[in-house]
């Protein structure tokens, strides 16, 4: 519960939050039991640790169903807008009408909490609509990445010695050991900021795509900018068999220092075909669609991938990822998004109540308003 208060201060600028995690404490406790529980440990030379089950998080499709202006306030509570619009305006997401509107995949971005914890926060979110405030995101990456750092290690060294060898710039040892250090500590340390081998790490203990959509460029206060950001792309969980992992995705969102969970809202069942369509017969699962490509049609990088396992990019999507072309010819992958899980559905409905009951209070002041007269008329004669 302690924990819950500190999370719930933590809203800094942007406003009072009500995320569904905030509204029913007891419950979101219930659900992060059943995540550690769902956590195993792989035996052999890769003793990963990694979810036994798989789940993605959607906004419910009964968000449409409230007046106009109760939406309004229930997105100011539970997105970033700050966020969103940003990675709107910089045409990172939701640039293809197509995707967004006629394939019903428009992504939001949920609100999370500022400090280094992010990151952590935001694949909860994106999978089971909670945030990792009693870390057993955090425990599980530190421990993969101290169990299994020989394999990490290499992966990792491999990979930013070419983007080293790119700027002309090289290291010895003992300053990859010493960097190698410095992101152990990192993964270990609650509230502290992480980098993009943890993000790898995360696709590992997943078994699943991590997209990051993000800026790529790093702007100050002013809006000057100051560096380049070096966090969008593809992460895949190359160290695992294809065999053992999901090939449906998870998407984040990068901007200035922050992660934050990019998330679809479901569609209504009832729909014709075509947007977020069922599809194999399974009444359950509704599919989402995710570029590839930026707004420009440029693959997205692909990151930590080894000289052995280079191919075309779209050579390499293929094997990972379920992927379709657009008939506007957009390179996307497809996100299965299956039945809620039943802590998880039972979560948002009293989350929703809240603004189900204003939407039902704003009804009734509307209709007790039109009861008086207001012109000056009167029953008598």
């Amino acid at each position: 519960m302690v924990a819950i208060l500190l999370a719930a201060t933590d809203i800094t600028s942007k406003g009072f939050k009500r995320l569904p995690s905030y509204i029913c404490p007891d419950l979101s406790a219930n659900i992060r039991r059943d995540i550690r529980l769902l956590l195993r440990q792989k035996k052999g030379t890769f003793p990963c640790y990694f979810f036994e089950n798989s789940s993605t998080f959607s906004l419910p499709a009964d968000i449409e169903d409230l007046p106009r202006h109760v939406q309004t306030q229930l997105f100011d509570e539970i997105l970033d807008t700050d966020v969103e619009k940003e990675l709107n305006d910089e045409l990172v997401i939701n640039w293809s009408t197509e995707i967004t509107e006629k394939l019903g995949s428009r992504l939001y971005a949920l609100w999370n909490r500022t400090a280094g914890d992010c990151l952590l926060d935001s694949v909860l979110q994106a999978t089971w609509g909670i945030l990792d405030i009693d870390n057993t995101l955090r425990g599980a990456l530190a421990s993969t990445l101290h169990e299994c750092g020989n394999c990490f290690y290499h992966r990792w060294k491999e990979y930013e010695k070419r983007q080293a060898d790119l700027l002309k710039f090289t290291l010895d040892e003992s300053q990859w050991q010493r960097d190698w250090a410095l992101l152990l500590k990192l993964a270990s340390q609650p509230g502290a900021s992480l980098e993009q081998l943890h993000i790898f790490a995360l696709a590992h203990i997943l078994r699943r795509p991590i997209i990051i959509y993000g800026v790529k460029v790093v702007k100050s206060f002013r809006g000057e900018s100051i560096d380049f950001a070096r966090f969008e792309g593809v992460y895949l969980p190359f160290l695992w068999e294809r065999n053992f992992c999901y090939k449906s995705p998870i998407t984040l969102g990068y901007t200035r220092g922050h992660f934050s969970a990019l998330v679809p809202m479901e569609l209504d069942t009832n729909m014709p075909l075509g947007a977020g369509a069922n599809i194999d017969n399974a009444p359950d699962e509704q599919v989402f669609y995710l570029p590839l490509v930026d707004h420009e049609g440029v693959f997205l990088p692909i990151h930590f991938i080894s000289g052995a396992e280079a191919n075309p990019d779209e050579t390499i999507f293929r094997r990972w990822f379920d992927c379709i072309v657009t008939q506007e010819g957009h390179f996307v992958a497809i996100q299965h998004v299956g039945k809620c899980p039943i802590m998880v559905k039972q979560m948002l409905d009293v989350w929703l109540d809240h603004y189900r009951q204003k939407a039902a209070s704003s009804d009734a002041d509307n209709i007790g308003t039109q009861g008086f007269s207001t012109d000056g008329d009167s029953d008598q004669d």
